[in-house]
């Protein structure tokens, strides 16, 4: 089962340096992401999701690769690749995997302007290691699906950096 934690900060910037610290823990194998999404909102009031990565990029290379080959089947390889990456830019576009992307923009809409939140959807993670390396980094949690006891613990860590 994926654990879901949401962590909002009074900085526009301190959740994408946050979920920088989440991908370091990726590399190291101490933890397994499903997804990570910094939700911001500006000055205006509008709440904007920076996603990981793009499935709208990923779709439009896929795309371009099979239009391409289904072109080359037809004689027209180029026009295979154009409508190849733009149907695949399309099918990206509108999928939506991990988070759903209206509950964290609700949730973000919640706070003051220029203020973020970090949401992260794990598949797994050696909780006492993704701890430490969350220690003083600040926040406050707002959401997540961890147990109690994790939870509480987890507040204490991120506490450190709140009350300095």
């Amino acid at each position: 089962m994926s654990t879901l934690i949401a962590i909002a900060y009074e900085s526009e910037f301190k959740a994408r340096e946050v979920r920088l610290k989440f991908a370091a823990m990726q590399q190291d194998y101490l933890i397994d992401l499903e997804d990570s999404v910094v939700a911001e909102k500006k000055a205006n009031g509008k709440v904007k999701l920076h996603q990981a990565y793009s499935l709208t990029a990923n779709g439009a290379v896929g795309g371009t690769f099979w239009g391409a080959l289904i072109g080359l089947i037809f004689m027209n390889p180029l026009l295979g690749a154009v409508l190849g990456a733009a149907s695949g830019a399309a099918a990206g576009a509108l999928s939506d995997v991990g988070i759903n992307d209206q509950f964290m923009k609700e949730l973000a809409d919640k706070f003051q302007p220029g203020t973020s939140v970090l949401f992260v959807l794990a598949r797994q993670m050696t909780f006492d290691k993704v701890l430490d390396a969350l220690r003083e980094t600040g926040g406050t949690i707002v959401q997540t699906s961890l147990s109690n006891e994790d939870q509480a613990k987890l507040e204490a860590a991120i506490r450190v950096a709140n009350a300095v």
